[in-house]
């Protein structure tokens, strides 16, 4: 019975969501099978409760300025234009879908981008193993939202996530928050306007609907499934003066 207890995960602590699609081709299983693993994030055991924070000076070749952080990457796109324009910085993408893990190891590859760690599963599991004010930007972008109301505590934008994003982001860091879906739209400004440890950078009303020059389009916010896309941007404020009960 205590080992069952031990198992059970509340809905905002699993995992929803596909890891597998159609068959790779020969060259996309080959760059997961040979080139994956020298630029994986090295977690041997994401279920162990012996939880070793990760040595971010030695994940990548040179030490980087920054570390940024992107939960769900796609088909890595968006990470690898990062990656791209900021080589200062260290980037850990995280993508449970192996083919989107694919499609990114084949853009860095092909470029010959080296200030990138990929992580093929849940980022929960890295999440927790950054050490504390140790990520300057975190990016979700277009996550699953789970339009139903009965699956509402399924979306990553939780209080429970967001506790950790708060925890591992320096003061002044940015979470940003990329959607194209109405629900979802509406389920971060109410779940962010919750809390004292952020701040939306906002100017004016429109400010949201306007990407931001650094925010690079994907073929998937292209298509505007939902309508118009919004452009959340939040600010983690100083730890002095933020007060969000855990």
């Amino acid at each position: 019975m205590a080992s069952e207890e031990k198992s059970f995960l509340r809905p905002e602590h699993r995992f929803f969501g596909r890891r597998k699609g159609p068959a790779l081709s020969d060259r996309k299983q080959s760059l997961i099978d040979d080139f994956l693993p020298t630029i994986s994030v090295p977690i041997e055991d994401p279920t162990s409760d012996q939880i070793v924070l990760l040595n971010l000076d030695e994940l990548f070749p040179q030490k980087p300025r920054a570390i940024w952080l992107e939960i769900g990457f796609g088909k890595g796109e968006h990470l690898a234009w990062q990656a791209t324009n900021n080589a200062d910085v260290g980037h850990i993408g995280c993508e449970p879908y192996m083919n989107g893990v694919a499609g990114l190891l084949s853009h860095l590859y092909d470029n010959k981008i080296d200030n990138v760690r990929v992580y093929g599963d849940d980022a929960r599991h890295v999440i927790k193993r950054l050490p504390d004010a140790s990520v300057e930007r975190v990016f979700l972008l277009h996550p699953d939202p789970w339009p139903k109301r009965r699956h509402a505590r399924r979306r990553f934008v939780n209080r429970f996530n967001l506790n950790e994003l708060a925890r591992i982001l320096v003061d002044g860091g940015e979470f940003r928050v990329g959607t194209d879906h109405p629900i979802y739209r509406e389920w971060t400004a109410l779940q962010m306007a919750n809390r004292d440890d952020f701040e939306w950078l906002a100017a004016g009303p429109d400010d949201w609907l306007v990407r931001p020059d650094d925010w690079p389009e994907t073929r998937y916010e292209a298509k505007a499934l939902e309508g118009h896309a919004t452009y959340f941007r939040f600010k983690r404020m100083p730890r002095s003066v933020s007060k969000t009960a855990a």
